[in-house]
Formats: structure tokens, C-alpha cells, sequence
């Protein structure tokens, strides 16, 4: 008597723990159910067919018929869809062959074996479908942005938990570089992507993407939302500093003070998310001298020269905005660069040198410049000794991946090479 009973708590708890399963509404509870059930029954028996499940989840209860046909004593030759006359008549004594019996089964009288199974079975399905609706829940808003809840904290990535408790994945490198969670932590992020290898969905975020901070943008600026100030390109270098263009068709509207506010109320809330990542807001532009113009802000360029075909500018300023225009470790000109999508190259412009005939290519000085270095320089396009002279030396550094002896050395060289033709002359 103790393990029947034990038998049909098992059977209960089953039922209780599938009721609380989240993201299955009840026709597919029952479907899964019945299912289930079947799939054990035509394990013992061998055939389903002649058996009716009823599912009552919302009772906790069920009930399992076996219907067979009533056949002479000797004439039986399938017990599980015939029955002797004489055993349907133990049942109701009013039974005559050629009858249907349809007997109830009490599923827990086939033993723990079948229990477990059917509890097994239940888990795989019931974890299937948890990894579809949790696939189908987040598979058309990938670009979207979402609160959750942190869970737990790993070196390569944080867990996170959505309102449905559901797993979410913040990877390290989509981290801003200064993001410190704790658990239980609220945090936003963008869904980055969704990936379903196997049948089992992973969702990844990002707080490093671009589309983030556009989606921010849209979040706490109505004249985006509303579609009267378009975001047109956004560059990142996140937790550091970023730059968009915007633009609006409405003449009454100046996009950049719309997105920056009084006193930069209405950006301040987005610097804070990411982490007093900078913002410079730009007008958008299809000229695109202007727009590499405004995007090596707050330099002021003298002339710009195009090569549309290759996608590279070269940028002349005065000496003293070369600074402004390459930035704190080069961050301002990689911006723009990342902005307008050219290459950019800045040079000093200096009013009044007279522009001399006489240059020499680098190549003339490789016994004194290590060839190797020679083709660093030349690799970021300068190709003769004034090309390199009238470059900025934070350029050389950054751009050709030169040690800062190693430039300082260049340049020591070629200013020789000029100051000998001088005291010839």
C-alpha cells in the first residue's frame, strides 16, 4: 500500500511541477501531456491506438480507457485490443462478443518504471518547449533594448535573468570597460543576437554596440522617437567617447540641440548609462568635406583633399588644431574616421612656406632608416620625406605603429637631410 501511494504522490508531483512550467498555455500542456502518457502506454503495451488519455491539468488528474473488443474465449489472439468473453463478463455480465469494453487503467499499477519514465519523458518535453518559446520570445528583437536583473558574474561573461527568469548572456567584450555588476543589479542592455545551435537558445546583449546607444537615444529623446530627428551614423569607443550625426527635414528643428538639451540635460542620462562615455553630436551631411569637417571637431580645418574612389581624405590644419583633430591616444580622428567611413590623414598646413620643388622619396634613405620602418610609414601613405615632415608625429606613432624613438629618430634624420641642402645652398 505504501509504495502505491508513493507511486501516485510521484504522479502528482509530476503533474504540479509541469503547471508551473512557464511560457506553455494549456492546449499545449494537455497536448504534451497526452503525449507523454502515450508514448509509455505504447511502450508497454506496444500500440496506443486503442487507448483514450484524458488530461486535466488543472486538477492535477488524469484518466487512461482501454477499449478492446469482445471476442470468444477461443478466438483471442491479441490481449491488448481483445478480450475473452468470459473476463468482459467479470465486468458487466451483460457483454456479448462482437461488444466494445472500454476499461480504465490505473497508470500507477504499472510500476515505478513506467513512472520514471513518463517523468522523464515529460522533463525532455516540457525543456523543449521552454527552448522554443525562449527562442520564439527573442527571436525578431534582436536590436532591442531590455532591462534585467543580474544573477551572476564569471570572468568571461555575466548571467542575467529577464522578468520571466529566463537566461540572458552579457559577454566581457560587450561590457563598457568600467561596467562593475553586482547580483541583483538592474541593468540595460541591447539584444546583440540569438543563437539556437542544437535546439538550445542562447540570448546574447551588448552595452558595447552602436545600436545601443542609438536605441538609448530613441528611449530619451521624444523628436527621435517620433521620427522629426533621424540618428544617421553613430561610432564608439565605448566607456570613451562617441560621435553621431543627426539630422532633421523639419527646418524648425536643430537636431543637435534637440539630442544635447539645456546645458546638456537630455544627454547627460545617456553619458551616465554608459559610464561618462563622452557624446559629440554632429549635423548630418551627404557633402562629405563638411561632414569630415564637423566630425574632427573641435579642430577647425583649413582644406580637405578627396580620394572618393579609395575612401581617404587628407586633412590640412594649422599646426596648432593637428592636436585637437588626432585626440587623446588618436580617439578624435579614429572617430571621424569611423563616422564618414574614410581613411583620414591630417597635415600640418603652415600659411605662407613656400611649396619647394625638391623631395625625396623614403626609399633613399634605407641606409640609414631600417627598410622595415620605411614601409611602416609608407604604409600609411607617405611616400617621401616632406610627406613625413609635414605629418604629425602622433600620427606616425599611432597609425604606423612606430616606437616613439623609433619616430623621433625618422624624423631626426630627414630634418638633416633638409638642413644640409639649406647650408649647401
Amino acid at each position: 500500500m505504501a509504495k502505491k501511494k508513493t507511486e501516485t504522490i510521484s504522479l502528482i508531483d509530476t503533474f504540479s511541477e509541469f503547471k508551473e512550467t512557464k511560457n506553455i498555455d494549456r492546449t499545449t500542456m494537455v497536448g504534451v501531456l497526452e503525449e507523454s502518457f502515450r508514448s509509455v502506454i505504447a511502450k508497454i503495451f506496444g500500440s496506443d491506438e486503442n487507448f483514450d488519455v484524458i488530461v486535466n491539468p488543472d486538477k492535477g488528474d488524469f484518466e487512461i480507457y482501454r477499449n478492446r473488443e469482445v471476442v470468444a474465449d477461443d478466438e483471442l489472439e491479441d490481449e491488448n485490443s481483445q478480450i475473452a468473453l468470459s473476463a468482459a463478463q467479470q465486468i458487466d455480465p451483460d457483454y456479448e462478443v462482437g461488444e466494445e469494453v472500454s476499461e480504465e487503467i490505473n497508470f500507477a499499477k504499472f510500476g515505478r518504471r513506467a513512472i520514471l519514465t513518463l517523468r522523464q519523458t515529460l522533463a525532455s518535453k516540457i525543456l523543449e518547449l521552454e527552448h522554443d518559446a525562449l527562442y520564439n520570445k527573442y527571436k525578431d528583437r534582436v536590436g532591442q533594448i531590455i532591462a534585467a536583473e543580474v544573477y551572476q558574474t564569471w570572468k568571461s561573461e555575466t548571467l542575467l535573468v529577464d522578468d520571466e527568469n529566463n537566461e540572458l548572456l552579457l559577454p566581457k567584450s560587450q561590457q563598457i570597460p568600467r561596467d562593475f555588476f553586482h547580483k541583483g543589479d538592474t541593468i540595460r542592455a541591447v539584444i546583440d543576437r540569438v543563437d539556437n545551435t542544437n535546439g538550445n537558445p542562447k540570448i546574447y546583449l551588448s552595452r558595447t554596440s552602436p545600436e545601443f546607444l542609438r536605441r538609448l537615444l530613441e528611449a530619451e529623446i521624444p523628436e527621435i522617437t517620433d521620427g522629426l530627428i533621424q540618428v544617421r551614423r553613430i561610432a564608439r569607443i565605448p566607456g570613451e567617447r562617441a560621435k553621431i550625426a543627426v539630422e532633421s527635414y523639419d527646418d524648425r528643428i536643430d537636431p543637435v540641440g534637440a539630442c544635447v538639451g539645456v546645458k546638456g540635460a537630455r544627454i547627460h542620462g545617456i553619458v551616465r548609462e554608459l559610464n561618462n562615455e563622452n557624446i559629440d553630436v554632429i549635423n548630418f551631411t551627404n557633402n562629405q568635406q563638411l561632414l569630415i569637417q564637423r566630425a574632427l571637431s573641435p579642430a577647425e580645418v583649413s582644406s580637405i583633399h578627396l580620394d572618393e574612389e579609395n575612401r581617404k581624405a587628407d586633412v590640412y590644419l594649422r599646426p596648432e588644431e593637428v592636436s585637437l583633430a588626432i585626440g587623446k591616444g588618436g580617439m578624435n580622428i579614429k572617430l571621424a574616421s569611423m563616422l564618414t567611413e574614410y581613411t583620414i590623414d591630417v597635415y600640418r598646413d603652415v600659411p605662407g612656406e613656400a611649396q619647394e620643388e625638391d623631395d625625396i622619396y623614403l626609399d633613399e634613405f634605407a641606409d640609414e632608416i631600417d627598410q622595415w620602418v620605411i614601409d611602416a610609414i609608407k604604409g600609411i601613405g607617405l611616400e617621401t620625406a616632406k610627406d613625413v615632415l609635414n605629418a604629425p608625429r602622433e600620427m606616425l606613432i599611432e597609425k604606423a605603429d612606430l616606437e616613439e624613438d623609433t619616430v623621433d629618430d625618422v624624423l631626426q634624420v630627414l630634418r638633416s637631410e633638409f638642413e644640409e641642402e639649406e647650408g649647401q645652398a
